[in-house]
């Protein structure tokens, strides 16, 4: 037996009975502060995700990292059959390495100006433009002089600037289209205010024991651990029983804006 929290904060002891036919045929989690401790991946974890893998099922990578950071904190991406970065922005296939764009950066006078106006520190992915609090007051501020279509973003104290529309979600559905995967079948975990998206996509939506509220209210299901505990604990449950006695919160899967 194992033990979850439901969405009502009831612990559930769950029956561990192997399926013939799977489910959830995919896995789709945040980085920082749900796959990652620290910036790090623990051994352990990373050992979860390659016998979950292991079943036939496959991985995906959803963050709000740049890619070249994320390569460099985490050299064993390639686990992940594909990684969504830059909150949605960016698509990477680890093996071969290849990359997709999935929007048009800002202009480049937009970067210009915020750095004019002392916001620092000031990150630039392939599209994403990134800094912290508390300077999301001039990037609305910039956004609207310019007149661009971009919104903001947080995830924790992080602010990041993307073009209106991309999200985790947006950039998880063109994931699961390269891979052939119906988002009905994937199980999504987050923990942080930018996951709302990802979580409302999938079919069923986990938050790790350290989420915010909100998306422990989101969820459909909670773990025990937290952070990577809580994924080892996710694998091992979806290799043991494919969560078939996790119902999903609403029967509808949230609307996706595919670009």
């Amino acid at each position: 037996m194992h033990a979850l929290v439901d969405r009502a904060g009831r612990q559930r002891n769950v029956r561990c009975t192997m399926r013939v036919r799977m489910h959830y045929t995919a896995l789709a989690t945040d980085y920082d502060g749900t796959l990652a401790e620290e910036g790090k991946v623990r051994p352990e974890v990373l050992a979860a995700l390659v016998r979950l893998k292991n079943t036939g099922r496959k991985l995906l990578l959803v963050t709000g990292r740049e890619l070249d950071e994320l390569i460099t904190t985490f050299p064993a991406v390639d686990v992940f059959d594909r990684v969504v970065a830059e909150n949605g922005a960016l698509l990477y296939a680890p093996s071969p390495p290849r990359e997709r764009a999935l929007a048009k950066p800002p202009p480049p006078e937009f970067t210009v100006s915020l750095r004019v106006r002392g916001v620092t520190p000031l990150s630039c992915g392939r599209v994403i433009v990134a800094t912290w609090q508390p300077h999301e007051q001039t990037v609305l501020k910039v956004i609207r002089e310019q007149g661009l279509e971009l919104e903001v973003i947080f995830n924790k104290g992080a602010v990041m600037v993307l073009p209106s529309g991309v999200n985790k979600a947006t950039g998880l559905m063109a994931a699961l289209d390269e891979l052939g995967i119906d988002r009905g079948r994937v199980v999504g975990a987050g923990d942080a205010e930018n996951d709302h998206s990802l979580l409302g996509a999938c079919g069923l939506g986990v938050a790790v024991a350290n989420a915010v509220p909100a998306i422990k209210r989101r969820a459909d299901l909670v773990t025990m651990g937290a952070r990577g505990t809580g994924i080892i604990e996710l694998c091992d449950l979806m290799i043991a029983t494919d969560l078939e006695d996790v119902e999903r919160k609403s029967s509808a899967l949230d609307p996706v804006n595919t670009r």
